[in-house]
């Protein structure tokens, strides 16, 4: 009964122990993620931008470009843009994304003239307006991506603090789980003690039970040999109980003897 007792103890200091702990998580958790931003802006134009050339090929076909807009790591290869040179007023030239790089893209122009004069030299550091409707659903897309990344990120925080909050109440959570197979073990022992008292006393009963059984059939064997109903044949049974002495008999009925 102590033992109980004292385990029973142990329990309730555990469980005051694991509230306490649980309380004080929920007044400041910093791992859970109240805002969701993917910093996109629906008011801005994402599409232009601007580039400075940094090198290029012999026929100018082929533009190194280093920009400061860090949206250009969404371009891919193939992707269509249109610049213009910053210091001219003219039409837009076309060009495709070949490769990216940090800060760098790579763009492949087909007819650079049509915003550049023939007569002039393409300098490397040449200043370029860009404007790609291709890049502006990219940053759109990344966006929506990006919000989706949070809420996984908002999932993992919330599976990290589950699990830091079992590491930091490890000690009580032993506790609660080894006093909770000890009072399953003090209700098996009680159920095991209770079982083999009611073994002992069935016992008794049955004892008493064979001995009752047993006087019972000594009567109903005493009845049966009473009421056993038999058959009698008069003649047969009249022969069987004359006594056989081993005299002689004579015949019957004997002849007459006369007077002499």
């Amino acid at each position: 009964m102590n033992q109980l007792r004292y385990k029973l103890t142990l329990i309730l200091l555990a469980l005051s122990i694991n509230t306490w702990a649980q309380s004080g998580l929920d007044k400041e958790d910093r791992f859970i993620i109240t805002k969701e931003d993917s910093w996109f802006d629906k008011e801005y134009d994402y599409s232009q931008f601007t580039g400075r050339v940094t090198d290029r090929d012999k026929s100018a076909n082929i533009l190194k470009v280093s920009s400061e807009d860090k949206n250009i790591k969404f371009f891919r290869a193939g992707d269509l843009v249109n610049f213009t040179v910053a210091s001219k007023d003219s039409n837009f030239c076309q060009g495709y994304v070949r490769n990216v790089e940090e800060k760098f893209f790579v763009i492949f122009v087909k007819d650079l003239y049509s915003c550049w004069e023939n007569s002039d030299y393409f300098r490397r550091g040449t200043l370029l307006h860009f404007r790609s409707q291709q890049l502006m659903r990219r940053v759109q897309e990344a966006s929506k991506y990006r919000i989706v990344l949070l809420k996984r990120k908002k999932d993992f925080f919330k599976q990290l603090n589950d699990v830091n909050h079992f590491i930091w109440s490890y000690d009580q959570q032993k506790v609660l789980k080894a006093s909770e197979y000890d009072l399953k073990i003090v209700e098996l022992q009680k159920a095991k003690q209770k079982a083999l008292e009611m073994m002992v006393t069935k016992k008794r009963d049955q004892i008493r039970l064979q001995k009752e059984l047993i006087r019972r059939l000594s009567e109903l064997d005493v009845e049966l040999n009473h009421y056993r109903i038999e058959k009698d044949d008069l003649l047969v049974d009249r022969w069987h109980l004359d006594h056989d002495l081993g005299a002689p008999v004579g015949k019957r009925p004997q002849k007459l003897r006369a007077k002499k």
